[in-house]
């Protein structure tokens, strides 16, 4: 049987995780506080960690629940960054290979690329590509603008 990694004593801050059932050990949500002094701070961004079977081999996939503007998320919610993409060499040679997937990879270390995407977008690569124009070209205006409306969005939500 695989093995769901369970956090360690020391969690690391700005996130909790947890079953979403206890009776699938695969399927986790994920509540991300934005980064202080980040356009996302104050936010309670909910999120799902679907697991793999044959996991670590293979990453899990993440997706917001909760609205979140941002060029490496996807208008539908799917995180696009490296270390949840397949292990192995990028076929467009953006990434490389220790770059993405590795089965070291826990929980933790996955929270942590997420908190600093939210504090360090990529736009080189981007999931959304209206969010990572946006962001190039008037960080302070539309795309802040639009970010602010998810944090207030997702304070509401976070108490409902």
């Amino acid at each position: 049987m695989t093995s769901i990694p369970i956090l360690n004593k020391n969690p690391v801050e700005g996130f909790s995780a947890g079953l979403i059932d206890d009776e699938d050990i695969y399927k986790w949500e994920v509540v991300i506080i934005g980064p202080q002094d980040t356009l996302f701070e104050g936010g309670f961004f909910k999120a799902y960690l679907t697991f793999p079977y044959d996991y670590p081999l293979r990453p899990p996939k993440m997706k917001f629940i909760t609205e979140i503007w941002h060029p490496n998320v996807a208008k539908n919610g799917d995180v696009c960054i490296s270390i949840l993409h397949e292990p192995g060499e990028d076929q467009f040679g953006y990434e490389k290979p220790e770059e993405r997937w590795l089965p070291i990879h826990t929980v933790e270390t996955i929270m942590i690329s997420v908190i600093s995407m939210l504090a360090d977008p990529n736009s080189d690569s981007p999931a959304n590509v209206d969010a990572a124009k946006e962001w190039r070209e008037d960080p302070n205006g539309e795309f802040k603008r639009k970010v602010a409306r998810c944090v207030r969005k997702s304070q509401e939500m976070a108490f409902d």
